[in-house]
């Protein structure tokens, strides 16, 4: 294959990978379902622990797009808010008895009393897509590192296309919780989850800023 065609891939690729960002802003306008399609083939594409949920044609992994103002949004805001405010207290607790905890913790205390304080967590109702996906668990429990790989995926396809993407990681929290998993039809504790927040956002991001590859590696021998 001609070489000028894989530095070509490579410069879009590279473009993508520098382009990604997170978006906690969007507007209002819904993606079609052709791009909503699209990132969510993109993280159909992502690998999974084929050793431990079996084969590809097994259903180890599902996507549940949930829209702005629909039902199921309604029903799943107060449940994700629940858990962050559980996390919240949780942390307060072990903080008060752990000062080395205390220490490390402090900046993600304070983002959760911002969320409790603000009474909305960012992509859920605020974001005109909050997209769940489950993968199934297995042995060994592998299901949230296959979900971080289909997550880089769909973020990367949504730069592509011109979205914004938010990762919701408090969507794992409720993989053992049985209202949330009743909203999403699935068992609860059979499922590994995580979610994302997709719309168009309002403003174009600076690039990602990172150190030289020459600053952080060590070529052993």
């Amino acid at each position: 294959m001609c070489s000028d065609l894989f530095e070509q891939r490579n410069m879009y690729l590279d473009q993508i990978l520098g382009e990604r960002r997170s978006h906690r802003i969007f507007t209002p306008e819904y993606p079609s379902e052709d791009e909503i399609r699209r990132i969510l083939h993109a993280g159909l594409l992502a690998p999974f622990a084929a050793a431990a949920v079996g084969t590809s044609h097994d259903y180890f992994r599902r996507f549940f797009v949930i829209g702005r103002g629909s039902k199921a949004m309604k029903a799943v805001t107060p449940l994700v808010f629940t858990q962050v405010q559980r996390m919240a207290d949780g942390l307060e607790k072990d903080m008060a008895v752990n000062p080395r905890l205390r220490e490390k913790a402090a900046s993600f205390a304070r983002r959760l009393a911002m969320i409790r304080k603000a009474g909305v967590v960012p992509g859920v109702g605020t974001a005109p897509c909050y997209i769940v996906v489950a993968e199934k668990r297995g042995f060994p429990p592998v299901g949230l590192q296959s979900l971080a790989h289909c997550m880089e995926n769909m973020w990367l396809k949504a730069t592509a296309l011109g979205l914004g993407f938010q990762l919701v990681s408090v969507t794992s929290q409720l993989s053992d919780d049985p209202a949330f998993c009743s909203v999403l039809g699935l068992a609860p504790g059979e499922w590994d989850l995580m979610g994302c927040a997709i719309g168009y956002p309002p403003d174009e991001l600076t690039p990602s800023i990172r150190p030289p590859v020459e600053d952080v590696t060590r070529w052993l021998e």
